[in-house]
């Protein structure tokens, strides 16, 4: 039973990620292509609040189910489908955390342009551009993990 929790958890995970990631790079999107810092700063608030809630817990749970699971078939830490998923999450990761960072300030100066009727700054443009690049290997490596998931035939 302990496997079947494990791996519904898991896979729970997997769907939090991609689902998340895709659901906050699109209104993330939306929003900045409105230009307007009256819709950018709301959005930015609920995509900041919805990757902690849900992207960090994921994030966070995958590692641990992730190892108890493949400890629970007899699976070593070291076979190579297991390595290269633990090698993009950590590049996930590595591309992820800037992402949140960068999140919090575009949603901070967004709040402080649309309370002050000012337009965006230079600075929430150049962090847009910076988040829109890192998301992209940050979510394929999120799809790579899973692939690698749903093609182990043990899972």
């Amino acid at each position: 039973m302990l496997y079947f929790v494990l791996k519904f958890i898991h896979i729970i995970g997997a769907c939090v990620l991609l689902g998340t990631g895709a659901g906050i790079a699109f209104f993330m999107l939306a929003a900045h292509l409105t230009g307007k810092a009256s819709t950018i700063a709301p959005v930015a608030r609920i995509v900041v609040l919805a990757d902690f809630l849900f992207t960090a817990t994921a994030v966070v749970l995958q590692p641990i189910t992730g190892v108890a699971l493949a400890w629970s078939v007899g699976y070593s830490l070291t076979e190579g489908w297991i390595v290269i998923s633990i090698l993009l999450y950590i590049l996930t990761g590595i591309f992820w955390l800037p992402v949140v960072l960068m999140q919090i300030e575009m949603r901070n100066l967004a709040v402080a342009a649309a309370q002050s009727g000012e337009p965006l700054p230079k600075r929430y443009h150049d962090l847009f551009r910076r988040w829109f690049v890192f998301g992209f290997p940050a979510f394929a490596s999120v799809l790579a993990i899973v692939w690698l998931m749903i093609t182990r035939p043990v899972w």
